[in-house]
């Protein structure tokens, strides 16, 4: 007999090992050897001062809980008809992988480097404030998705299997809490041998990956894809192509406006990064006066407010986490944030962006057509790179400071590396973005009591939210105007964070076999 039970546990509880079983024999009136017990999922309830963990379990009584074995039926592939995926970041990823299952052969072509090469390149922009165009945060083995929080949470259900990716995620080497948590993360230092073991994946089945190997042209006639050119001029022969470039490949954007190929100005977000000490965090969600309960992860938030007709939310809030530099060229600053596997990094941080509306706000730069989103980011990206002193150290305000209007005069400590510097962002940023945000933030501290602090500090600028661009497609997920290319992931705007990227690259690969 299987029983589906739902359990709460204190916080004492749930630091005594067994209590959970302990817990569920008392309510089901049996001894502890009558029944095995399966976690089918995990929460942290903190909306009462009480603090509980909800468990949402599958007993069996009087049965062996049957074994999990995670298995997928990826097929040798090595003399399959190919299938060209231009972007190794989770769309492209999981695009190969279901070729694989699919039978057919990945080739995957990725201009930045493998993760190990890739490190390197992200010290550079650390240490020494350069930034390689082929090789940072964005670019490179597994995207920008292999240096991030690895946050699996999405909203994206209908689109896909989401358990799948989660057990092919667990399959290539994440910890089985994914499976349970209610809201799963892998975390930065985990992800890259995850990343590795997805390639190693498809070069065992037949598929191939190469890095440093950046497309730099489209051969098309009579509306139909028939090449692809890369950097060193050679031309490489094709029938169907994945194109799951992220949303940060701008040349991408600028070589299909270049040859008529059409494109499409995408709303999207921008804004700054708030970091906070992790303590005043937890203080708030936690109800609590001192350090936080051990057995409690470090703590989160989600906030929206509507300003002026448009929303200011909280966006890849990382508990436990640090700020790094996502800039994909010289000449710009642009912020973005991950934790560790265990959070246990001292500062929280999260993105704080206000809606553009392409259609409304950017009448300004109407001229630069379906690339309209993409230049106001990047003349806001340019003014960072001035204001934080022409390097990658980031212009901050503490948060007050910048609600307020005056500069401050000196900032809080922070986990950003390349270093801070003071500037008055609060006139800095256009004024449809600084004034909600101002509010925004003034509101967000009505919320959370503690939140407006000078102890945080605001830091820019956030512009990478996603794609200010749409690569549209027809119904079978083909490009309307070219056959053969089938726009993919975030950088097509069709997906908006790991798990989504990784069901539209699937979707993706099924559509672009279908019939091959």
């Amino acid at each position: 007999m299987i029983k589906n039970l739902q359990l709460r546990l204190s916080l004492e509880e749930e630091a005594q090992e067994g209590s959970l079983k302990k817990r569920t024999a008392k309510y089901l009136s049996l001894s502890e050897h009558e029944f095995a017990l399966k976690v089918l999922r995990k929460s942290v309830d903190a909306r009462k001062p009480a603090v509980v963990f909800n468990y949402k379990l599958a007993v069996f009584i009087g049965e062996a809980m049957p074994g999990e074995t995670l298995s997928f039926n990826y097929k040798d592939v090595s003399k399959a008809k190919p299938i060209h995926i231009i972007g190794f970041g989770p769309a492209g990823m999981w695009a190969a992988l279901r070729c694989l299952e699919l039978g057919y052969k990945p080739i995957v072509l990725e201009r930045g480097k493998t993760v190990q090469e890739r490190r390197r390149d992200l010290k550079a922009i650390n240490r020494d404030h350069m930034v390689n165009d082929d090789s940072n945060y964005c670019f490179g083995e597994g995207g920008a998705g292999t240096y991030s929080d690895g946050k699996l949470y999405t909203r994206s259900l209908k689109r896909g299997d989401v358990r799948k990716i989660f057990e092919s995620l667990v399959y290539h080497g994440a910890a089985k809490q994914i499976l349970v948590d209610a809201h799963p993360h892998i975390g930065t230092n985990k992800l890259p041998k995850i990343v590795q073991n997805i390639r190693e994946t498809i070069i065992k089945y037949g598929g191939e990956v190469h890095f440093t190997t950046k497309v730099t042209d489209l051969i098309v006639h009579d509306n139909r894809l028939k090449a692809i050119i890369l950097q060193d001029s050679k031309e490489m022969k094709v029938n169907r192509v994945i194109l799951a470039t992220g949303h940060s490949a701008r040349d991408i954007f600028y070589l299909l406006e270049k040859k008529k190929i059409a494109l499409k100005a995408k709303s999207f977000a921008m804004g700054v990064r708030v970091e906070h000490p992790q303590h005043i965090i937890d203080s708030i969600q936690y109800h609590c006066s001192g350090p936080r309960n051990e057995v409690l992860p470090a703590a989160a938030y989600n906030l929206v407010q509507q300003v002026k007709h448009r929303g200011v939310y909280s966006f890849c809030m990382c508990p436990g986490g640090f700020i790094v530099p996502a800039a994909t060229a010289p000449g710009e600053v642009v912020v973005n944030g991950m934790s560790p596997s265990k959070r246990n990094n001292p500062y929280a941080n999260s993105g704080i962006v206000v809606e553009i509306n392409v259609e409304e706000d950017l009448s300004r730069y109407d001229h630069f057509g379906a690339l309209k989103g993409l230049e106001y980011q990047k003349a806001l990206e340019r003014l960072a790179f001035t204001s934080g002193g022409r390097r990658q150290s980031a212009p901050a305000q503490r948060l007050t400071d910048f609600v307020e209007g005056r500069l401050s005069k000196d900032l809080n400590p922070t986990s950003y590396r390349p270093g801070l510097n003071s500037a008055p962002l609060h006139s800095l940023l256009p004024k449809m973005i600084g004034s909600r945000l101002r509010s925004g933030f003034a509101e967000f501290g009505k919320k959370m009591q503690g939140y407006y602090t000078s102890e945080a500090n605001v830091v820019g600028v956030e512009s990478r939210t996603s794609s200010p661009v749409t690569i549209p497609r027809k119904g079978n997920l083909e490009h309307p105007e070219i056959e053969g290319l089938f726009p993919c992931g975030e950088g097509g705007g069709y997906a908006g964070g790991i798990v989504s990227a990784a069901m539209d690259g699937e979707r993706c690969a099924e559509a672009a076999t279908k019939g091959l």
